[in-house]
């Protein structure tokens, strides 16, 4: 290659050199700031994670503790000084409701299960899990028309919780003297095809107990 020609491409570098750098100390800082963003936003989504982690795991050895307690009275009690939110909140109520039916105040626990079943700010499925408890819980307290009409939402079709429904609906109908309504729900409770085999097996119980056939003839 010639002097020439090796001058020229000296000189081209020199200029694309110059150029880049200008361009550097134009728009460099627009490049730190993509970078900054990206490890900044990393860091926070990690801190996050890790303070959902801690939070989540005190909360739970918070109730593995509380249901440490000797008997139902105290652990019930020890569920109502847990301070959380949402549905983590809703949980513990579902467990202090238990405790309390246990220890023999199911008026109180029936007030939590009507708290969370009334909390709109709460997923659907746990206010309909709060509204099937409530039902069980106040089988002779609660009213049977207003439990029967409760389960009739939850046992539409679609719903999550439709075959546990269908069997609490049987139950409120033998508890009314229906026997014949009684065992058509534990047969449409056969027929359900979500319903579990404990479940299943648990209307064909009650179908013999009833008087009548498991398959009608």
């Amino acid at each position: 290659m010639s002097n020439p020609d090796s001058f020229i491409d000296e000189v081209t570098e020199e200029v694309r050199r110059d150029r880049l750098f200008g361009l550097w100390r134009r728009y460099g800082w627009i490049a730190v700031a993509v970078v900054v963003a990206v490890v900044g936003t990393a860091a926070a989504l990690e801190w996050q994670n890790a303070r959902a982690r801690a939070v989540a795991q005190a909360l739970g050895d918070a109730m593995l503790a509380a249901l440490a307690a000797p008997d139902s009275e105290a652990r019930a009690a020890a569920l109502a000084e847990i301070g959380a939110d949402g549905p983590a909140a809703a949980i513990v109520d579902f467990l202090r409701a238990s405790e309390l039916q246990g220890a023999g105040e199911t008026d109180a626990a029936l007030a939590i299960l009507s708290r969370i079943a009334d909390d709109n700010a709460l997923p659907q499925e746990y206010r309909q899990l709060a509204m099937l408890k409530r039902a069980i819980v106040g089988a002779g307290t609660l009213p049977l028309d207003a439990r029967r009409a409760q389960m009739e939402q939850l046992a539409a079709p679609g719903q999550p919780f439709r075959p546990l429904a269908l069997e609490q609906l049987a139950l409120i109908a033998v508890e009314a003297g229906d026997t014949a309504a009684a065992i058509a729900q534990f047969r449409t409770l056969l027929d359900e095809a979500d319903a579990t085999p404990a479940l299943r097996e648990r209307a064909s119980q009650a179908i013999v107990a009833l008087g009548g056939n498991v398959r009608e003839s």
